[in-house]
C-alpha cells in the first residue's frame, strides 16, 4: 500500500492577525487603511533600528506591536549613519513612547520618524 504525503496548498500569511479579537489584515496597506487601527506610539531599538516596534490600537482595545521593517520600505529619503540620541541637538523624540513628531537632526533614528509621519497619513479606508 502506497501512502502519499497530505498535499499542503501555501496559504500567504496575512500581514497581521489581532491577538485578542483574531482580525486579519492579509496586507500593510490594508492594515493601515483600517479605520480600526490607530498609531498610538514607537518602542526603538538602538541597536538595529529596523526591529524597533510601531505600537498600533485596534479597536476591540489590543494594542498591537509591527516591527519597523514591516514599513521601512515605505520611506524613500536618506538614512543617515550618525546617532544623536541624547546628545546636544537630540529633541528627545525616541524616547517618549507616545512621541509621533519628526526628527529635525541627520539622525539615523530620522528615517523611523519619517515612516512614522508617513503611517500617520495615511488614508483610512470609510464605510459608508
Amino acid at each position: 500500500m502506497t501512502v502519499s504525503a497530505p498535499s499542503h496548498h501555501h496559504v500567504p500569511a496575512a500581514f497581521k492577525t489581532c491577538n485578542n479579537c483574531e482580525t486579519q489584515w492579509e496586507s500593510m496597506p490594508a492594515f493601515l487603511q483600517d479605520p480600526s487601527i490607530q498609531l498610538v506610539g514607537y518602542m526603538p531599538t538602538f541597536d538595529e533600528l529596523t526591529e524597533g516596534l510601531f505600537l498600533f490600537n485596534h479597536c476591540c482595545g489590543t494594542t498591537l506591536a509591527c516591527n519597523v521593517d514591516q514599513f521601512v520600505h515605505l520611506y524613500e529619503g536618506p538614512i543617515y549613519q550618525t546617532n544623536y540620541r541624547g546628545g546636544d541637538g537630540c529633541p528627545g523624540h525616541c524616547l517618549h513612547k507616545t512621541d509621533l513628531a519628526p526628527c529635525p537632526q541627520r539622525c539615523s533614528c530620522a528615517f523611523v520618524r519619517e515612516t512614522l509621519g508617513i503611517i500617520k497619513q495615511w488614508p483610512k479606508y470609510r464605510r459608508y
